[in-house]
């Protein structure tokens, strides 16, 4: 079953399995709120990569959906965060479009785990994403964000919809909400730990016999 923790819940964190510094991926389709996501809850002045959409994106970019967005990240969003004394968060988005996915790679080294933003009216942005991190192992859990006008769907809906794998956590959050996306990052934190310590219990099993 997933580790779903409900808006607003966390879980507590054991200070001794917590490393210094955490890299996180903050992925999903064109336009799911990753530029908001870090903007909302880092600390310090976020860096973004943001371009004018124009003319000659058309045809090239999906914006059906978020007609009025007028920017897009072309390389990268980034923002850093404390959750405690001996924890920072370090928080890249990542392009949106299939454009820009020669970056993926690279921002993917050495994380340690990663959010991937949906939007329930435009889910198939995101399916990109998902497959990204599900080839290539990485942790990761998916954020279902809060938009005007969409409708709300149970956990178990959202899951069979984007085809997840049962152990992959579904939190519901808002990216404009400080508290919200605390929690997320924490959820994703503790999946990936849990995940992390999984793995190291079964190396050892096989290293004793």
């Amino acid at each position: 079953m997933s580790r779903f923790v409900p808006r607003g819940k966390t879980t507590p964190l054991a200070a001794d399995d917590l490393p210094q510094a955490v890299k996180i991926l903050i992925a999903g389709g064109f336009g799911t709120g990753k530029t908001t996501l870090v903007s909302t809850i880092s600390e310090i002045t976020p860096f973004h990569t943001e371009e004018t959409l124009t003319r000659a994106s058309i045809g090239i970019d999906d914006t059906s959906g978020v007609e009025l967005k007028s920017t897009t990240t072309v390389a990268m969003d980034f923002g850093r965060i404390t959750i405690r004394d001996r924890l920072d968060l370090f928080l890249f988005g990542t392009p949106g479009q299939d454009r820009f996915w020669f970056m993926w790679d690279e921002l993917a080294a050495g994380a340690l785990c990663a959010v991937v933003l949906v939007d329930t009216r435009r889910l198939t942005v995101s399916f990109p994403s998902i497959d990204y991190f599900e080839q290539r192992g990485l942790p990761f859990v998916v954020a279902v964000n809060s938009f005007a006008g969409s409708r709300t769907y149970p956990e178990e809906t959202v899951r069979k919809a984007l085809d997840l794998h049962e152990d992959t956590p579904v939190v519901f959050c808002d990216a404009r909400q400080r508290r919200s996306v605390r929690d997320l990052l924490i959820n994703a934190l503790e999946h990936a730990l849990s995940i992390e310590e999984g793995s190291a219990s079964r190396k050892e099993a096989v290293e004793l016999h």
